[in-house]
Parts: structure tokens; C-alpha cells; sequence
């Protein structure tokens, strides 16, 4: 019995780790902290194959940083309990396996960098809006749904980036007690 084994070519491969040392560069110093060069010393590579698989360090960004925030169906979402679902739901994306890429290169990179500020809108206005929209029935589901992000962006902040104690130190059952109320006022409030 023979076994076929397929094999990556070296150029894939190449490119995998090149996003793999891009996304840890960009997660640890943010767009403008980021340099091709040392993205290129980690791989280890010549930094013009960087240059040649993406173009430029916007394109290598672009292609580093895919957002997706595997939000659930709203109408798998209990009304009742759709603002702790949120945040309970953001802060597995914060904090799950995941967790190093992704989310907290946006948050890092986007007051210094229009790619990851346009990332970010664009994240909003393709699966944010559209959940909260499908959650609630209310002629303002943007503006409540710009509100949600606003307030989950900002415990993001202060958790993970700042670590502003206390709230990098509470527990997440702690925060979702007390962020899942404010989350279901923007959803319902009149």
C-alpha cells in the first residue's frame, strides 16, 4: 500500500511564513512599528521577497491582517440575551487561540494607519452592522451598532492594550456582567 503525500511547494510555504512573521510584527508594534526588514530576518529571507510576494508592506499588511469576526446568525441569538452574547462573543475573539493576530493589529495599527482604519470600517459596515441590524428592528441599527463597537473597542483598549487595571484584571464572567447590559441598551433602548 502506497501513500501519496502531498507537498506544499516552497513558494507557499515561504509565503506562509512570511504572514506568520508579519502578523507577529504587526500584533507586537503595530503598522508603523513593523518593519519589512525584520519581518524579513524572522522568516529568514532577503527582504525583496517580501516585496515580491506583496508588493509593498500595505500589501503585505493587507494580506496579513483578515478579519473575520465569525459573528452568529442573529436569529440564533436569544433576544433577551443578545448584549452579554456580544460581549461574550468579542472577548473570545480577544482572548481565544486567535488572539494574537488579527483584532489587535487593527486596534494597535488604526490611529496611525488609514489601511487599518479602513480595515476596521470595513469590518463594521460588512459584519457588525449587519448583525445588530438583524438583531434589532430599530430605524437606527447603524448608530446603535456604531455605539456597540465603540464601547467593545474601548474595553478592548483599556484590557488589552493599555491594561488599564482593574479591568485588565477582571474576569471575563466579570465583564460580560457588567458590559452586557450596556450592550443590550444600544440594542433596545428607545
Amino acid at each position: 500500500m502506497s501513500r501519496t503525500l502531498t507537498k506544499t511547494p516552497k513558494s507557499e510555504t515561504t509565503r506562509q511564513a512570511i504572514l506568520a512573521a508579519a502578523q507577529r510584527q504587526f500584533y507586537e508594534n503595530g503598522y508603523d512599528g513593523a518593519s519589512v526588514r525584520r519581518i524579513a530576518r524572522a522568516v529568514p529571507i532577503d527582504p525583496a521577497m517580501i516585496m515580491r510576494y506583496f508588493g509593498s508592506k500595505e500589501g503585505l499588511f493587507s494580506a496579513a491582517v483578515v478579519i473575520d469576526l465569525k459573528l452568529p446568525d442573529p436569529g440564533a441569538i436569544p433576544r433577551d440575551r443578545a448584549g452579554t452574547a456580544f460581549v461574550a462573543h468579542f472577548l473570545n475573539l480577544w482572548e481565544g487561540e486567535r488572539s494574537a493576530i488579527g483584532l489587535p493589529i487593527l486596534l494597535r495599527s488604526a490611529v496611525s494607519n488609514q489601511d487599518a482604519s479602513d480595515k476596521i470600517r470595513a469590518v463594521f459596515e460588512k459584519q457588525v452592522a449587519p448583525t445588530v441590524a438583524g438583531l434589532t428592528d430599530a430605524d437606527d441599527a447603524d448608530t446603535r451598532a456604531a455605539l456597540i463597537v465603540s464601547q467593545l473597542f474601548g474595553l478592548a483598549l483599556c484590557r488589552y492594550i493599555l491594561k488599564l487595571p482593574p479591568v485588565a484584571e477582571m474576569t471575563q464572567d466579570e465583564i460580560i456582567a457588567r458590559i452586557g447590559p450596556v450592550v443590550q441598551g444600544h440594542l433596545w433602548r428607545d
